[in-house]
């Protein structure tokens, strides 16, 4: 789904990039609905990503300078690097490199790039093409969960999101699921269904394993549960941005699916 994410996270980074620079001073300084960051660190978030994906910073060395940095807390020091700087600034940074951010993920479906993996800390080993739908997921979940209204502090007048620009972060979530979710493996007993409605429609099953869960397309006639949800409120209930109980059903076993669904918190 590579390419398709390429082409909604165009889409997403142009109505991201439509209303960051609408923003007033007021607005920049206002809470975003991310734990701890103002609007304006939200728009710094973006364009450090959108920076270090044009400019690679050099590879840590894990063992000279200690463990490698968390991802969290690696997105965390980039926004604070850039705290005492003006709008101007974080949306000069935002507006420049922008073009050259999605020039290289599409840089990245051709192979021999494309199928090269790489660690992306602890949040697992994905190929090389998937940082587009990683960015497709990010984008999306930053303007329409953190940033606009109702769930953010920012109103403007944005398209609703469809199924060719949800599909891949929702994609992206699952895909990650096994890998940055560890805690799910061990109470992951039996298969547990997921329906996904709305934009982004979808299911899926979590099929136990010893090692690592694994997430397959469609149900299986095995499920011990299954859980519906529709899929925009998955992205904010699956990051843990809103409690899952306020936004799925339950059909089966519902005592197991709840103690799985304590343990999803993607990132």
């Amino acid at each position: 789904m590579s390419q398709a994410a390429v082409d909604a996270v165009t889409e997403l980074s142009g109505r991201f990039l439509a209303v960051a620079n609408s923003l007033t001073p007021e607005e920049l300084a206002m809470p975003s609905a991310c734990a701890g960051w103002t609007v304006q660190d939200l728009i710094a978030h973006a364009s450090s990503n959108f920076q270090a994906v044009v400019e690679p910073p050099a590879a840590s060395q894990e063992g000279a300078d200690g463990p490698a940095p968390r991802a969290e807390d690696l997105m965390s020091q980039l926004v604070d690097a850039r705290r005492g700087w003006t709008s101007e600034q974080v949306l000069g940074e935002l507006n420049e490199y922008a073009p050259g951010w999605l020039q290289a993920l599409q840089g990245l479906q051709s192979e021999p790039t494309a199928s090269v993996e790489v660690p992306m800390s602890e949040l697992g080993t994905y190929a090389l093409a998937s940082l587009a739908d990683a960015f497709a997921f990010d984008v999306a979940c930053h303007l329409y969960v953190d940033l606009l209204a109702p769930t953010g502090p920012v109103v403007r007048d944005v398209p609703p999101l469809d199924d060719a620009t949800l599909a891949p972060g929702i994609g992206w979530m699952l895909t990650g699921l096994p890998q940055m979710c560890p805690a799910v493996t061990p109470v992951l007993e039996r298969p547990l269904g997921l329906v996904l409605t709305g934009p982004g429609v979808g299911e899926w099953t979590l099929v136990p394993d010893p090692v690592r869960l694994v997430v397959v397309a469609g149900l299986t006639d095995d499920t011990a549960a299954v859980v519906e949800s529709d899929a925009f409120e998955f992205m904010q209930w699956g990051t843990f941005r809103k409690p899952w109980r306020e936004q799925v059903t339950i059909s089966g076993d519902h005592e197991y699916a709840a103690r799985v669904l304590d343990t999803i918190n993607i990132i």
